[in-house]
């Protein structure tokens, strides 16, 4: 299945290769961090540019329930195979840009998003109305999980900003083609101490 997932995604780069931010299928360590902190207590997942999956069945594996998965996928051919191998998920072939629009998600609460999607061949107002529109449907305390294939995190100081967002880096692993970190993006107001906790003398974790 590896080889077959590994053709489509060359062949979709080719066709376009500003859509797709790899040429390969991502690999199981970085699909472990991708997914990391991740599981059946989170409920309802959100993810971004699935492709053939990978992410997609980390997060099973993580406890996620399938019929839990919102699965946002622009490109037709792997929204039809997402579609087949996860049945019991919800697919959607929509540009990922439109996910704050009202009333997409029926007001279903998202406890995570993890995005496979390309963010440094975005422009910075799309990646800010990808963010926007994923916070908008994120539960308090939930994350958005990022992979890039760059030295830093791929979101814009300005937009991380505007939107009051903070990102820490997870981990990274040289054992992917190419090899990729993951960032998770939060609120800036989940990272701030309880006031309890100043009077305490206590620090974040």
């Amino acid at each position: 299945m590896y080889i077959t997932d590994a053709a489509s995604f060359l062949l979709a780069w080719l066709r376009n290769p500003r859509a797709i931010s790899a040429v390969t299928p991502s690999g199981p360590r970085v699909s472990a961090l991708m997914t990391q902190g991740i599981g059946a207590t989170t409920g309802p997942v959100m993810e971004l540019g699935p492709g053939t999956g990978s992410f997609t069945y980390s997060l099973l594996a993580r406890g996620v329930r399938e019929d839990d998965l919102t699965l946002v996928e622009l490109n037709a051919d792997f929204a039809e195979l997402l579609q087949r191998r996860f049945p019991k998920a919800r697919v959607l072939r929509l540009d990922a840009t439109r996910i704050g629009e009202a009333d997409l998600f029926k007001g279903t609460s998202f406890g995570a998003v993890v995005s496979g999607l390309g963010f440094r061949a975005m422009r910075s107002r799309e990646i800010r109305a990808i963010l926007g529109g994923a916070f908008k449907n994120l539960r308090p305390g939930g994350a958005f999980h990022q992979i890039t294939y760059g030295p830093r995190c791929p979101v814009p100081d300005q937009v991380l900003g505007h939107l009051k967002l903070k990102e820490a880096r997870i981990g990274g692993t040289i054992w992917n083609l190419p090899p990729a970190s993951v960032y998770r993006i939060s609120r800036a107001a989940d990272c701030k101490v309880p006031k309890h906790a100043e009077l305490a003398g206590l620090q974040p974790a």
